[in-house]
């Protein structure tokens, strides 16, 4: 059996912050037991605050490599300790080999612009293989490798079973998505923030997402009103809603990507795939 894990933040203790959430999502644990008691870069001397996962904390991935599975992650790794960013590492929590893959191929960190990502194959700084004006996207780029390495598992490795941790940029900041893809949701937002809100609350109801007695939360002060915003910059700020959109569903698009290659291969009903989207949500970087 193949397990494919299409991840971009899963609590098992929700913490609303990304670095926490990927090392309880890694380890099984809560955030607070291996150190991660924030993300990387606000980590302190104080026990679970420390960025360092404790060496008998092991990694799922590392459980499944030692048991026969092909280990692989593609995209974003937010989960180093800030002072072992550097290629003299030391590299026992990197993604690979510190945390069972083999191989990483992704950016370290909280975010990376999309189009010039700061990139790393296992542990060695790489540059990008193209530019922007020749196509390029990080998105693509980790859906190519993600697809080729699958592919390459089950020629190569004898039907070996694998594990494919696969976490984009999206939607996290800088949000950086082919215009074309943002224009699909052109207008979409223009009814402002507490009206889509609403209307999301409303379609959740209706498709039983949520209990039909849930009632909506009350905006918080810190968030102003829609209708509190000057008119001259609700268009700026409806486009960075649309952008927000076009980012998530490109993300979606090459997913699924990923996922058709598994088809062909005749693997997908044999492989559980578990698909969580996020990461911080708007925010003001939008291009």
């Amino acid at each position: 059996m193949s397990w494919f894990a299409v991840v971009q933040l899963v609590p098992l203790n929700t913490t609303a912050l990304c670095s926490p959430t990927r090392a309880a999502l890694i380890t099984g644990r809560n955030h607070p037991a291996v150190g991660m008691g924030h993300i990387t870069e606000n980590a302190t001397a104080a026990p679970g605050h420390t960025s360092v996962r404790p060496n008998w904390t092991a990694p799922l991935p590392e459980i499944l490599r030692q048991n026969g599975y092909s280990t692989a992650q593609f995209g974003k790794c937010h989960e180093v300790p800030v002072w072992e960013l550097s290629p003299a590492g030391s590299f026992d929590r990197w993604p690979a080999p510190g945390n069972g893959f083999q191989p990483f191929y992704g950016f370290l960190g909280g975010e990376t612009n999309q189009w010039y990502p700061v990139l790393h194959s296992d542990t060695t700084p790489i540059d990008q293989p193209a530019m922007p004006e020749d196509g390029y996207h990080l998105m693509p780029d980790l859906a190519d490798n993600a697809i080729a390495w699958i592919r390459q598992n089950q020629s190569l490795g004898a039907g070996r079973p694998f594990v494919v941790y696969f976490a984009p940029g999206a939607t996290h900041a800088p949000h950086h998505v082919p215009k074309e893809w943002a224009d699909r949701y052109q207008g979409r937002f223009d009814q402002g923030w507490d009206r889509v809100r609403e209307e999301t609350f409303a379609r959740q109801k209706e498709l039983g997402v949520i209990p039909a007695d849930t009632d909506l939360t009350q905006r918080h002060a810190e968030i102003p009103a829609w209708d509190d915003m000057p008119e001259q910059l609700k268009p700026v700020l409806a486009r960075q809603m649309e952008v927000d959109a076009g980012f998530l569903s490109y993300a979606d698009h090459h997913v699924g990507r990923v996922i058709d290659a598994i088809e062909e291969l005749g693997e997908l009903e044999n492989t559980l795939v578990i698909y969580i989207v996020g990461d911080n949500g708007p925010a003001p970087k939008a291009a």
